[in-house]
């Protein structure tokens, strides 16, 4: 006799609760759904983690009931913990020090994600079997959307609309949808833009106190003046070559100073430098139109010296007109001959210097003529200081139409100049935040000395410059310093501007080509160069050309061997960590209301509901326990019942499900004879 072999019974059913039928066994009702206190040994590890779960569900304490959900939440919330606490170490810090901060707070976004799913979906699921547990029957394709609901998005929004917002399950499906959002809110939180960060320092030189390096230089015996060589490069080619041009250098242009930055970028602070600082003036005010007659000494075809110097009449500006001494700053030459018809040689362009002894004008001066400067007296001593009178448009037809010319007072003198530098992608930017000049000179006397000797039968003369260039400028933010300059060094620079401070440049008609008379103080020689372009003419922007000599000379100073560097900071590009907060709000008010939602989903359910509909949430136990009639069963059994079409109406069945009695369907009839009672052929209790 064979044995029958023990079977598993997951389910055990309660006394039946239709013992009132007139039947040997009566009618039992539906099994609740418990969970069997027999263990299997043999159950695969997911049979045996559902049975853990039903155990906890099944617990009379409602914590118990709901403790994975509530482990879900923790978890959830502890991961965004620790992406705050990542993100408040790492931010504004370099990717380097942190490589790992952004792969960690993906896997944390994605973990805390994700946990929030089980509590919402368990919470819909359970508030499934509230909706149908009311006072009203509610229609069956509800049964359906919940389920859906508790299982993803689509569901969700269904469900949304078939409660109109106006259940607590409508909240879960709403934090449903909300869920989709997380990840991008989660991507936006940290940024890895590019910044400078220090790293190293460069250098750039300044100079305190500049001497040159011409050494001396003996004639017969006594000492000869000889013009600066360091500057000489620059101020050379602004005479006559206009000026420095600037050497392309990748996409910038190279800085014209021996800087040093090791990386792509460099700043430095403001810092002090001595330098050469430019300034003009307009004085066409101090020129009177008049025809004179008077020696012509700025016409190309005499020797300047007295014995040549002819007699003759002019017309144009003259600068004192009305002393014994006038001198013609911009007019021509009126032909003697009665006969004649056009207009002799014109003046175009006459510079005059008023600070330095007039050495090159005969009688000579120990002294500046017209009493020195006009629009600088308080500047101790410039090494220039010059009067520039330029035809109206730099040509003749304009004197001859006795424009009036444009004539400015201008000066180079030695200073302190605060700059502010930066080197970036090969280009080097400067600005000269503040200048500070030697404003002392009405306390300080004359300090040039002439003395004239003859030697050769030639006139010859000493000069001496007993002067003394020292700049400090105030002590506000930096140490008081003593910036200048020897005497020497100063009279060696002076000397440069003779090239051509005095000179004058002359055409001899309207067409002719102009002539340029340069270095008058060799008075035995009349030395012209040929005139094509002239950046000391009209319509050039005079005022400008000397700044630009100016930060060429200053240039020229700051890369002698005496200088000092100065330090700065070196940057490089690296990539930082960013932490945009505003991110952060949406995912934490999302484990907030998620909270919420669990919390009031345990409340509602563990008072309002009986023992079994407590503890099923989202599982499908119930409906296969809970069986409908066969009856009803066969208008749901083919799949066109859930389509448009006859059967349609099959799903405005109403059913309501009570747990120990099964489910109460619409509209169906009690006809199987096992289930007539013999008294009065009702349905069974449970039964519509």
């Amino acid at each position: 006799m064979s044995q029958r072999a023990p079977m598993l019974h997951p389910l055990r059913p309660r006394p039946s609760h239709f013992n009132a039928l007139n039947r040997e066994e009566g009618t039992p009702a539906p099994p609740p759904y418990e969970l069997s206190s027999h263990k299997n040994p043999s159950l695969d590890i997911s049979q045996r983690i559902e049975r853990k779960l039903a155990e906890y569900n099944a617990s009379q304490n409602v914590f118990k009931r709901w403790l994975f959900e509530i482990i879900s939440l923790i978890t959830s919330a502890a991961c965004m913990a620790a992406i705050i606490g990542i993100c408040l170490y790492s931010r504004n810090q370099p990717l380097s020090k942190w490589p790992l901060a952004l792969t960690i707070n993906n896997v944390l976004s994605k973990i805390a994600s994700a946990a929030l799913i089980l509590p919402i979906s368990e919470a819909i699921g359970q508030l499934k079997w509230t909706w149908f547990h009311g006072a009203k029957s509610k229609e069956i394709i509800d049964f359906e959307i919940f389920d859906k609901a508790s299982r993803g998005a689509w569901g969700s929004f269904l469900l949304l609309f078939r409660t109109k917002g106006r259940s607590l399950a409508a909240l879960g499906a709403i934090l449903t949808l909300l869920l989709l959002a997380t990840d991008t809110f989660f991507a936006q939180v940290t940024d890895l833009p590019e910044r400078w960060a220090l790293k190293g320092f460069g250098e750039i030189p300044r100079l305190v106190r500049y001497e040159g390096d011409n050494g001396d230089l003996y004639e017969d015996g006594m000492p000869k003046s000889m013009e600066d060589i360091n500057l000489r490069q620059a101020t050379l080619k602004y005479f006559y070559y206009n000026g420095n041009q600037a050497i392309a250098f990748g996409n910038g242009t190279r800085p014209e100073i021996p800087l040093s930055c090791p990386s792509s970028r460099c700043e430095w602070d403001a810092y002090d430098s001595l330098g050469v600082c430019s300034a003009c003036a307009d004085v066409s005010q101090l020129l009177t139109y008049a025809c004179l007659t008077t020696r012509l000494d700025w016409i190309s075809s005499v020797y300047f010296n007295q014995s040549t110097q002819p007699i003759g009449t002019a017309c144009g500006y003259w600068l004192n007109a009305t002393s014994d001494e006038p001198l013609l700053m911009s007019g021509y030459r009126v032909d003697p001959t009665n006969n004649a018809s056009t207009d002799g040689e014109a003046l175009l362009l006459r510079t005059l210097p008023l600070t330095a002894p007039m050495v090159s004008v005969v009688p000579f001066s120990a002294t500046p003529r017209y009493s020195g400067s006009i629009n600088f007296k308080d500047i101790y001593f410039p090494f220039l200081d010059a009067l520039i009178v330029s035809a109206a448009d730099g040509t003749a037809a304009s004197v001859y139409g006795r424009e009036r010319p444009v004539a400015q007072e201008c000066m180079l003198s030695w200073c302190v100049k605060t700059f502010k530098s930066s080197y970036a992608w090969g280009n080097y930017q400067e600005s000269v935040t503040e200048t500070y000049l030697n404003t002392t000179r009405r306390q300080q006397p004359y300090p040039w000395e002439v003395i004239p000797i003859r030697s050769l039968g030639e006139d010859a003369f000493f000069t001496f410059f007993h002067g003394n260039i020292s700049i400090q400028p105030p002590s506000t933010n930096r140490t008081t310093t003593d910036y200048g300059v020897s005497n020497e060094t100063f009279a060696r620079t002076q000397t440069l501007f003779d090239e051509i401070f005095p000179s004058s440049m002359t055409a001899e008609n309207a067409t002719a080509k102009p002539w340029w008379r340069v270095r008058i103080y060799a008075w035995s020689r009349n030395q012209l160069r040929p005139v094509t372009t002239c950046p000391w003419l009209a319509p050039h922007n005079v005022t400008e050309y000397l700044e630009r000599l100016a930060t060429s000379m200053t240039n020229v100073l700051r890369t002698h061997n005496s200088h000092n560097f100065v330090r700065g900071r070196a940057y490089t590009q690296t990539t930082f960590i960013a932490v945009h907060w505003e991110w952060l709000s949406f995912p934490l008010a999302l484990l907030f209301l998620s909270f919420a939602f669990l919390v009031a989903t345990m409340i509602k359910t563990s008072k309002g509901m009986d023992g079994e509909m407590s503890m099923w949430k989202t599982s499908a136990m119930p409906a296969l326990i809970y069986s409908l009639p066969k009856d009803t069963q066969k208008e749901f059994a083919s799949p066109s019942s859930w389509k448009n079409g006859p059967d349609r109406k099959a799903k405005k069945i109403k059913i309501r499900l009570l747990p120990r009695q099964g489910w109460r369907v619409s509209g169906q009839v009690c006809t199987s004879p096992t289930l007539i009672t013999h008294n009065n052929h009702r349905a069974p209790p449970g039964w519509i």
